[in-house]
């Protein structure tokens, strides 16, 4: 079941998804990797769904992902006395630490002393996802006297949004380590970190996760721009998420801001995803807008890794035909003649380091001879997450005896992850390597293939091998 593109689709699992056949249907339609989203849903919810994926994935005999997304610290206002108040532009608010009285036109609480410790005068609070902008003019431990800059209704438990602050607050809520635990324990393969700020919030999660899962930052505030090499070298995967991204800066301003992560995850050779409204009429009508088919195909010119559905596929009346759709949309792209001089005009030099060096060689024998695929025999998935940085033009082969191995490849540009059996040396692991290349459907007798891995076997990290192997060939 070779899906012959690049690119890799999440599709996130919901209310209109989590049947085991639909499950199954979006997987043939072009999914690699399911998103379970924890601001949605009991835990119920997710084991099942949870159980469906991997239910499917053993009867198509394909490693499937799953990434658990979690709710971040989610910052809201309180309640107020009577109803919805509109909000009218100059005229003074103030919020406070009060949740015991309930707001009014003039005043509402908000019970978030993290928010008072890191305001300051003259910084903005954007109120349902931005509809309505407040100015702080003086502030306090807790209380902030605002000036509305922009003007609406407000009502109960809308949220808040302060751009261009570092909020002194953990990235990691009591209900996302609940959450966490949960997930663990049922296997997901990627954790998703909601509101990454620093590096150091990376760095609090992968205490608890260690090797369990991978990480991806998700990127929706300014502050973690300013912080972007950091988090990309502390993290496992990125995740561009322009919701809230978009309710936080200027619209104008987050197509560049795409493509700066975008080409920082490149650089690294780290997953980059780009998601959010990315087929968005498709949650309600049967094919997409113009515009959106451009904004995927936009993503795959710049080479992301990924691309995600959210609510099309979770809550939409047409998940599976907008998979269908995005899967369309990648291949159509991908065959752009164009697709390829921009990935290669986008490469990015390869660091001083053997494993990069082996990834250029392998890069510059697919150029100079008909190679029919790249494989990499990897345990950690190092040695194939350093294939894809480089972007080749033949298809990967993420060849590993490991399962959470090969369902986290299952996220990495071109890499076609294939379960095998531990090999004892170089003579097995090509052998090894020709046999899955040609059962796969990838070369014939007479094939060259490239081969990297890294000796001994077994140890991550270690990519300091290249052999050219030749299918059929002693």
């Amino acid at each position: 079941m070779y899906k012959q593109r690049n690119a890799k689709i999440i599709a996130t699992i919901g209310p209109a998804s989590a049947h085991r056949e639909t499950i199954k249907s979006l997987f043939e339609a072009g999914a690699d990797v399911f998103r379970l989203n924890f601001s949605h849903g009991t835990h119920a919810d997710h084991q099942r769904n949870h159980g469906f994926i991997r239910s499917v994935e053993q009867e198509l005999g394909r490693p499937i992902g799953i990434l658990m997304d979690l709710q971040g610290p989610k910052l809201r206002l309180g309640t107020f006395a009577d109803g919805p108040v509109r909000l009218e532009a100059g005229a003074p608010f103030r919020l406070d630490l009060d949740a015991a009285t309930p707001g009014s036109a003039q005043r509402a609480p908000m019970p978030h002393p993290e928010i008072f410790a890191g305001l300051r005068e003259g910084a903005d609070l954007l109120v349902d996802d931005g509809r309505v902008r407040l100015r702080v003019e003086q502030c306090g431990a807790d209380f902030a006297q605002t000036r509305v800059i922009a003007g609406g209704v407000v009502s109960d438990r809308k949220g808040v949004n302060v751009p261009d602050v570092v909020l002194p607050l953990s990235a990691l809520t009591a209900k996302d380590l609940a959450d966490l635990a949960f997930g663990l324990t049922l296997g997901v393969d990627w954790v998703a970190l909601s509101f990454v700020q620093r590096p150091e919030d990376i760095a609090e999660l992968r205490q608890i996760v260690g090797t369990r899962a991978g990480i991806v930052a998700k990127l929706e505030k300014p502050t973690a721009i300013h912080s972007l090499d950091g988090i990309v070298e502390a993290t496992d995967a990125v995740m561009v998420a322009r919701g809230d991204l978009g309710v936080e800066m200027p619209p104008e301003q987050v197509p560049a801001i795409q493509k700066r992560i975008v080409r920082a995850c490149r650089k690294a050779g780290k997953p980059v995803i780009v998601a959010t409204q990315m087929l968005e009429s498709m949650i309600a009508a049967p094919v997409p807008t113009r515009a959106e088919a451009s904004d995927v195909a936009t993503a795959i010119y710049d080479g992301a890794d990924a691309v995600m559905l959210s609510a099309e596929s979770a809550s939409g009346k047409y998940p599976v035909e907008a998979v269908g759709m995005m899967n369309k949309i990648i291949a159509q792209t991908e065959s752009d003649p164009h697709y390829r001089q921009a990935l290669d005009t986008a490469r990015t030099p390869s660091r001083p380091d053997t494993a990069d060096a082996i990834g250029a060689a392998m890069r510059s024998a697919v150029d100079t001879l008909p190679v029919a695929a790249a494989v990499a025999y990897t345990t950690s998935g190092y040695s194939a997450l350093r294939m894809a940085r480089e972007r080749p033009h033949a298809p990967i082969i993420g060849m590993t005896p490991e399962h959470a191995t090969a369902r986290r490849l299952a996220l990495a540009w071109s890499v076609y992850p294939v379960l095998c059996p531990e090999v004892l040396d170089v003579r097995e692991m090509s052998d090894l390597a020709c046999a899955t290349a040609e059962r796969e459907g990838f070369g014939k007798t007479g094939d060259v293939i490239a081969v990297i891995a890294g000796l001994p076997f077994g140890t991550p990290g270690t990519t300091n091998l290249l052999r050219l192997a030749q299918i059929g060939q002693p």
